[in-house]
């Protein structure tokens, strides 16, 4: 009898989640209904999900709403027909349409309309009508609409206390005052289910509208398979049998490429891989990711395949990844096996601007109809909601900041305002707030996807799901993970500048080459690893050092342990200590020896644990798996995994294996799982660290330069360009005759770009160089301003950042000459002149600029000084009475030193206060770090960029030295002529 059903999905509208919704329906007695909600099937297979197992009946709908407005109700009759209403929603959507007075003629759907609708009805069409309006029919003629009419009783909240919570999600929605919501903004407080019988009474004089309503339910079938189905493009060459032929043949010519004519180990591996993924049926998801890889590598594009993917051995020579699975020793297991219960997938990155590009191929290699974004569900959160509700309640900043911000006085938090806002924010935390877009899946289907949801348009410009992949799983998708990063970008960019440059053709995944390479390896081990992908943090580069990283294995150790789970467990202490002395490590038993003497005794991959339930407790791959994964909260069931965990110990003790040591080995395992990380993870970083420190060894100009071009990493832009002036470059200002939009590259001179200037228009920097590069250099200002018609205020901009110094004259001349040509603020047309005439020169005093204005200059406008170095601007000429590279002379002794100011990071100790490290470079341009107490420290230590004096004692850790601070305070500058 309920047509017209919301849940949580009408984002802001609805309060129940479909679970709820369903628990109310049954307690109600209803044996069918239809959920409807606001302009989105988002929740609709879900529902059917939790209808079928409830008994209850489902029919899906979408209620069209222009704003406040109900246009009309969708009922799919079947599937048929909710492709319709999503078919319907989507081409609005995509091509940004108002919905229609009415819709199209749908040939699977009834469409209910409010009972106010006077236009002529379709066979499919009727009128519906709500208790409260029953009161129309009085004494009228019904002859004409007797059958046309239905009951229409929308639901909308559960009880009194959530159309409570409704008028909050209303007046959030239309950010504005409780207070000011109107009527029309709002559901009725009726709109809920009835108890048994009550519904009917309703329109008890009007047996008529119940049997049409009735009737039109009955005709309802949402015929979708039950179950997960799979639901992604089934082949690709047309046939089951072909896929597999076709990768088995793409699989061996990769085997040949990868490992060589003879590799028994790696042809047994590929056979053993190649037949459960033809069990599993994911012949086709390989074909369709080499397909993808196959066309950018074409392209000239750079990936990097990284995830559980990288365990594949075929996925490898497929160059699907780089990872070499059986040099690591990574398990298959860990990435396909008949228990896995989520479905896997590749992790492709590209670079951040090529990222577009490859969704568009996709899109157009597989069918508009067939592909989609996969989008996400973000949800009402912690602070954010209580700001929200206070906002709607009218109550003043300083008060919702009061109840938000953890350093503010809590003493307020005990009034009865907030008390309000605690009742509100437990039933509306973690409810559904708005579609957003997920960072980089993308579904490819075998049926158009809008047979099981409408398509959003979000800013990204390509058709994107209304659910999330949680959802995607439960329906059958496989997703592709399409994503992207700077540090492709740094690479590709550096490879095109040699090519350019150098007239040199690098090959950037001949990676196992710079493995071996005794240079890079010597940055590596130094720690000098600035700009380079997942390897530059100050973190990372103390872990490097300590480790003396010399070689790929421990690099990709390195890039497991330094994640904050396995550092805070202690593993990363343990790890370095029996690193550097593995004759006091102590195995619990033999295996444990075999299979962690790589690791030094310490578990540091999730492969680790795989390894030791196959080894030590001799559990397959695939029940090794599924254990490790329910040691980290993700098994499918309580009681499974407690079976699999007894499992775990018969097995052991059926090796022979002493109870007690198992019971160690259990704690260990058990203990790691959940702070573990994929090896084929850590491994596809190291890959591509390396890859970047190849550059950066051998090719450092061309490497910074692209690091700058693909907008940093870790660090402010100024500590790329310090960078790139320690390969030697001379590095200059923006110039307007020499400079591109961004950094470019000439032999040694490298001048920077134009986007880095502040307040420059884009507008103009293409103007600028696009006149340049058809007329030629620009001669003087005039030229200058006559060629491009650019205005006063930009031209200012451009000739204070000393874009304009090949004039030969002083920005002071420069300025006054610019109020001369543009001072009455009439732009001179910038179309050629039919005559050249000079203007008139005056005699002025000469006009002198500083190093130190300049300076200012730059500080303002690029972010840093170029001109002189921030140790420059100093009052005072002390630095210190050490130096970065002799801290390791002074240990246990209390200095003072100079830094130049590069980064922080706060932490929080065990009893809840702050502590600091930082990063500072010397006078000399050395890096060095401090620590900061709390017992030793203000509240806020740091006061930003600028050069600070540290007296702290220096210790070292593992031959890495650093000061812990006692004193610490930022010193003064010289003040800025132009404004003394």
């Amino acid at each position: 009898m309920y047509l017209n059903v919301h849940s949580q999905y009408s984002l802001r509208f609805g309060t129940m989640s479909i679970a709820k919704l369903v628990d109310e329906a049954m307690a109600c007695g209803i044996t069918q209904m239809a959920l409807t909600d606001i302009n989105n099937s988002s929740g609709i297979m879900e529902f059917m999900r939790a209808c079928h197992s409830s008994g209850i009946k489902p029919v899906g709908g979408i209620e069209f709403r222009r704003g406040n407005t109900l246009c009309y109700i969708g009922i799919a009759q079947n599937r048929e027909g909710m492709k319709e209403l999503n078919d319907f929603l989507t081409s609005h959507n995509l091509e940004k349409k108002e919905l229609p007075d009415q819709p199209i003629a749908f040939r699977h759907c009834f469409v209910i309309y409010p009972f106010s609708y006077q236009q002529p009805l379709r066979d499919n069409e009727y009128l519906g009508i709500c208790f409260h309006e029953l009161h129309q029919l009085y004494g009228k003629d019904l002859s004409l609409i007797k059958n046309k009419l239905v009951a229409l009783q929308p639901v909308v909240v559960a009880d009194k206390l959530e159309y409570r919570l409704h008028e909050y999600l209303r007046a959030i929605h239309l950010n504005t005052l409780l207070t000011k919501t109107l009527a029309a903004d709002k559901c009725r407080n009726t709109d809920t289910f009835m108890p048994p019988g009550a519904l009917e009474a309703k329109y008890g004089k009007y047996q008529f509208i119940l049997d049409n309503t009735r009737s039109l339910l009955h005709q309802c079938v949402m015929d979708y398979p039950k179950g997960r189905v799979k639901l992604n493009r089934k082949t690709f060459t047309g046939s089951r049998e072909g896929d597999y032929t076709l990768l088995r043949q793409l699989a061996m010519e990769g085997l040949e490429y990868r490992y060589g004519k003879h590799h028994p180990a790696a042809l047994k591996k590929v056979n053993e891989e190649l037949k459960v993924i033809y069990d599993l049926d994911f012949c086709t998801y390989f074909l369709i990711t080499k397909d993808i890889i196959q066309h950018t590598q074409a392209k000239g594009y750079y990936h990097v395949g990284r995830g559980s993917g990288a365990n594949s051995t075929v996925a490898y020579c497929l160059r699907i990844t780089d990872v070499d699975p059986l040099e690591l020793d990574l398990y298959f297991e860990r990435f396909l096996n008949s228990q896995r219960t989520s479905p896997p997938d590749f992790d492709i990155d590209y670079s951040w601007d090529e990222r577009d590009a490859v969704q568009q191929y996709i899109f157009n290699r597989f069918g508009a109809a067939h592909t989609a974004l996969l989008g996400t569900m973000t949800t009402f959160k912690d602070r954010s909601i209580i700001r929200e509700i206070g906002k709607v309640m009218g109550l003043p900043e300083a008060e919702i900041k009061g109840f938000t911000d953890p350093t503010q006085d809590t003493a307020n938090r005990n009034n009865p305002t907030f008390q309000k806002i605690m009742a509100v924010y437990k039933l509306m935390n973690d409810m559904p707030n708005q579609r957003s877009i997920h960072a980089g899946g993308i579904l490819i289907s075998e049926e158009p996807i809008t047979y099981y949801t409408a398509l959003d348009l979000p800013p990204k410009g390509l058709p994107t799901v209304q659910w999330d992949m949680y959802e995607a799983e439960k329906i059958g998708y496989d997703k592709y993970d399409i994503l992207s990063q700077r540090g492709i970008g740094h690479i590709k960019e550096a490879v095109r500048l040699i090519a350019q440059h150098q007239h040199t053709k690098v090959d950037v995944h001949d990676v196992k080459r710079f493995m071996k390479d005794p240079e890079i390896n010597r940055h590596l081990q130094s720690g000098n690893t600035i700009g380079c992908f997942y390897i530059e943090s100050p973190a990372m580069r103390q872990l490097l050092c300590k480790l003396r990283c010399n070689n790929y294995l421990t690099l990709v150790a390195a890039s497991s342990i330094i994640r904050p789970g396995v550092a805070q467990s202690g593993m990363m202490k343990a790890y370095i200590q029996n690193f550097h002395h593995p004759e006091n490590i102590q195995y619990l038993h033999p295996v444990m020896e075999e299979q962690l003497k790589e690791t030094f005794g310490v578990m540091v991959y999730q492969e680790d644990v795989i390894k030791i339930c196959i080894h030590y407790a001799g559990m397959d791959g695939t029940d090794a798996d599924i254990l490790r994964r329910g040691m980290s909260g993700k098994y499918r069931s309580k009681m499974e995994f407690d079976k699999l965990v007894e499992k775990f110990f018969q097995q052991a003790k059926a090796l022979g294996r002493e109870e007690s040591i198992t019971q160690e080995v259990w704690r260990q395992v058990a203990s790691f799982a959940g702070y573990s990380f994929s090896k084929a993870h850590s491994a596809s970083f190291a890959v591509e660290s390396y890859q970047s420190l190849f550059l950066k060894t051998y090719y450092p100009r061309e490497f910074m330069v692209a690091v700058l071009n693909n907008y940093g990493g870790f660090y402010a832009r100024w500590l790329y360009v310090h960078e790139l002036r320690k390969t030697g470059a001379s590095v200059q200002l923006p110039c307007i005759n020499q400079s591109q939009t961004v950094v470019s590259i000439n032999g040694d001179v490298v001048y920077l770009g134009f986007i880095g200037i502040l307040g420059l228009e884009t507008e103009w920097m293409d103007r600028i160089i696009q006149e340049r590069n058809k007329n030629g250099h620009y001669a003087n200002l005039e030229d200058f301003i006559k060629r491009t018609g650019i205005g006063l205020e930009q031209t200012i901009i451009l000739i204070r950042v000393g874009a304009l110094r090949f004039t030969g004259l002083s920005k002071k001349q420069l300025l006054w000459d610019v109020h001369k040509f543009l001072g009455n603020k009439v732009k001179p047309a910038s179309s050629p002149e039919l005559f050249q005439v000079a203007a008139k020169l005056y005699h002025l005093p000469e006009l002198l600029n500083t190093k130190l204005e300049d300076a200012y200059h730059e500080i303002e406008l690029l972010g840093f000084p170029l001109t002189l170095s921030m140790f420059n601007l100093l009052k005072t000429s002390y630095r210190g009475d050490v130096r970065a590279h002799n801290l390791l002379a002074h240990v246990g002794q209390v200095v003072k030193i100079v830094g130049l100011y590069v980064c922080e990071k706060t932490v929080h100790t065990k009893n809840g206060k702050k502590m600091w490290f930082g990063t500072f470079l010397d006078a000399d341009g050395n890096f060095f770090d401090t620590t900061h107490f709390p017992n030793t420290t203000p509240a806020y230590p740091f006061r930003g960029m600028g050069c600070y004096l540290i007296l702290g004692k220096v210790v070292e850790d593992v031959g890495f030295p650093s000061i812990e601070v006692a004193r610490f305070a930022k010193l003064e500058i010289v003040g800025n002529p132009v404004m003394e």
